[in-house]
């Protein structure tokens, strides 16, 4: 396993309701007035930041009935420091962030400690950071879902010997690194057997879709081959169908992603993606604000798990949930869950799909 790994050690059941809180005998004036703290990475990498995230950690903490300020660095390393900054100085009791790289997000969370603000990870471990907790899925257990949806799909068209290409995520996002291990656990097997054949793999700096088509276009220039592609998130995904619909190739290579995104959901609809990972991301948001809010009022919180930070060689208080895979015979998971309505998902010529799918 790769250097800055995270190693997942479950120490018990995984629930949120595994969190347990002890009151403070005597309450802070801060605890009497709790407002926490959100910086949120971007919206250019992923809609569900600005689409899900803020959408349901706002409903969290309005239903508490405590003060909150959520913003969104839109992928600016400076901006996410002087958000930082602003928020401790106006009196945050809780820091929540998830980090655009590891360097950004320990100055802030270092900044906060120092300041006696207690301090999440949310989604993204912060590696060499001083987060008191840590909220997210298994991303590892994310990056097999996509390896074995690849594996399947591949198998359902009965396309033997495939080269593969990976396009994974930054590599600056620690979590890009772990759905990495999670889909590589899957595909090496088969590329060392000779059952697969190891295409083009090239990171995506920050995400970007824009330079993920291009990487993409690159990749099936110089491999004609290529017959399987595993795209680390939905974005990444439609990049590499948008270059494959300029091959007249879509549909005939199986491509995943990640995130459950509208464009995903469609394009799994129409044919051209087979498969995403579905993150219930209002559990995600709901762990952490509860975990949050607790924290704000002064109460001391202990969690069922752990996740070791090898970079600063500690185990990290956490939860982790569990994602799920989502092919064109259970789209309808997610709209029955709803992270998206059938009125999002299903507009133009996605409508007749919809109708076959079950989604009304």
């Amino acid at each position: 396993m790769r250097k800055g790994i995270i190693t997942l050690i479950a120490l018990g059941a995984l629930t949120v309701s595994g969190l347990s809180a002890c009151g403070n005998d005597e309450e802070s004036d801060d605890a009497k007035t709790p407002k926490i703290g959100v910086i949120l990475p971007d919206s250019k990498s992923s809609a569900r930041w600005e689409t899900a995230d803020r959408k349901y950690l706002e409903a969290a903490f309005k239903a508490a009935g405590v003060k909150y300020d959520i913003q969104n660095a839109q992928n600016d390393k400076q901006a996410f420091q002087t958000i930082a900054d602003q928020m401790i100085t106006s009196g945050v009791n809780v820091l929540m962030i998830a980090n655009l790289d590891s360097g950004t997000g320990k100055a802030v969370l270092d900044k906060a400690k120092q300041q006696g603000v207690a301090t999440i990870d949310y989604d993204r471990l912060t590696l060499g950071g001083s987060a008191s907790y840590y909220v997210s899925f298994d991303n590892v257990a994310v990056g097999r879902l996509q390896g074995e949806g690849l594996v399947k799909c591949l198998a359902d068209k009965g396309i033997s010997t495939p080269t593969i290409a990976e396009l994974n995520g930054s590599q600056t996002d620690n979590n890009a690194t772990l759905f990495k291990s999670g889909y590589d656990s899957v595909l090496q097997p088969k590329y060392d057997s000779g059952e697969f054949i190891k295409g083009p793999d090239q990171w995506v700096p920050e995400w970007d879709n824009a330079q993920g088509s291009t990487i993409f276009e690159q990749m099936l220039t110089s491999d004609k081959n290529i017959s399987g592609v595993l795209a680390a998130n939905d974005g990444l995904g439609n990049a590499v169908i948008s270059v494959l619909k300029k091959n007249q190739m879509n549909g005939r290579v199986p491509v995943t992603g990640q995130d459950a995104t509208v464009q995903g959901l469609q394009n799994i609809l129409l044919g051209d993606q087979c498969m995403t990972v579905y993150k219930a991301i209002e559990q995600e948001a709901d762990a952490a604000a509860g975990l949050a809010i607790a924290l704000a009022k002064g109460d001391k919180e202990s969690t069922s798990q752990t996740v070791h930070d090898p970079t600063g060689d500690r185990d990290v208080p956490s939860i982790l949930l569990t994602p799920k895979a989502i092919y064109a015979d259970n789209v309808k998971d997610v709209i029955d869950d709803g992270y998206v309505t059938a009125a999002e998902l299903c507009t133009g010529d996605i409508t007749s799909k919809c109708a076959e799918a079950g989604i009304q």
